[in-house]
C-alpha cells in the first residue's frame, strides 16, 4: 500500500501551473510517493503529468465532475491513459440522486460509463461522505443501495475514514466487510470539539489508525492510502499533510 496526498487538501495552491509545480515539489519532499488530482485549476493534463513525473510522483486517483462521466467518458478515459491512472473517481453523489425517487437513475446514468472504464482497464471509484449511511424509507442505507446497483467489478469505494466515523459506522468493521472495493482510501482523523466534529491530521484525533492501517495493509486489495484534510481550520495544509505522513510512517 502506497501513501499518497489528496491534493484537495492544498487546492488553493494548485490553481495554476506554477503553483502546482511548487506544491508537488513540497509534497514529494515530505516523502509522499503518489497523489490524487482533485479541484485543480485549468491546467493542461500533459503539464500535470510532466510536473508529477518531475517530482517522482505517480497519479493514483482523480475526482471528476458528473459531466465527464455522462457526456465525456471517452475524453475522460484518454486523460487517464495520459496520467497513467487506473482509478477514476466521483467525489460525491449529485444531489438529485439523494432522493429515493431518483437513486435508481444514478445507475442508469453511470453504469454505461463504469462499463467503458472497465473495458479500458480502469475503474470508477465512488467517494463516500456521511449521508450515504442514513437509513432510507425501506430501512436500508443509501450506501447499501449503491453497492447493490453497482457490482464490485464496476465500482470501487474510496472509503473516507472521517466520514465513516461521522456516519456512525464501525470504521474497521466496515473496511473489513467491503475490502473488495477499497482499491483507494482517504485517511483523515476525527476530533470531537464541543458540539461539532472536526477533521484532523492522522494521529491527531481519536480514530485507531494502527488498527485501520493494519486492516488495509492485509486485505490484499488496497493499493493507495491517500491523506486528505478538507478543512485545516487556519493551520497550514502543508503542515497538516506533513503531520499525517509522519504519523503513518510509524505505522
Amino acid at each position: 500500500m502506497r501513501i499518497g496526498a489528496q491534493l484537495y487538501t492544498v487546492r488553493a495552491y494548485c490553481q495554476n501551473e506554477k503553483d502546482l509545480g511548487r506544491t508537488l515539489e513540497r509534497v514529494a519532499a515530505m516523502g509522499y510517493q503518489t497523489v490524487q488530482l482533485s479541484a485543480l485549476g485549468p491546467i493542461d493534463p500533459k503539464r500535470i503529468r510532466a510536473l508529477c513525473d518531475a517530482n517522482g510522483l505517480t497519479i493514483a486517483l482523480t475526482h471528476n465532475p458528473e459531466s465527464d462521466f455522462v457526456s465525456g467518458i471517452d475524453a475522460l478515459i484518454e486523460r487517464h491513459q495520459l496520467y497513467g491512472c487506473r482509478y477514476v473517481g466521483l467525489g460525491m453523489l449529485p444531489e438529485r440522486y439523494h432522493s429515493p425517487d431518483w437513486l435508481g437513475h444514478f445507475a442508469e446514468d453511470f453504469l454505461p460509463s463504469a462499463e467503458k472504464l472497465k473495458a479500458a482497464g480502469m475503474k470508477m471509484m465512488y467517494h463516500n461522505h456521511a449521508f450515504e449511511f442514513a437509513h432510507m424509507p425501506d430501512g436500508r442505507t443509501m450506501m447499501e443501495h449503491l453497492m447493490d446497483l453497482f457490482p464490485a467489478d464496476l465500482m470501487g469505494v474510496t472509503a473516507d475514514t472521517y466520514w465513516l466515523q461521522f456516519g456512525g459506522v464501525d470504521v474497521c468493521a466496515w473496511l473489513k466487510a467491503h475490502a473488495e472495493r477499497l482499491h483507494c482510501v482517504h485517511l483523515k482523523d476525527y476530533v470531537p470539539q464541543k458540539f461539532e466534529a472536526r477533521m484532523a491530521a492522522v494521529g491527531q484525533g481519536n480514530l485507531d489508525f494502527a488498527k485501520i492501517v493494519s486492516e488495509l495493509n492485509t486485505n490484499g486489495v488496497t493499493e493507495y492510502a491517500l491523506v486528505e484534510q478538507d478543512d485545516c481550520y487556519g493551520a497550514s495544509p502543508f503542515a497538516c499533510l506533513a503531520k499525517s505522513f509522519e504519523a503513518l510512517k510509524t505505522l
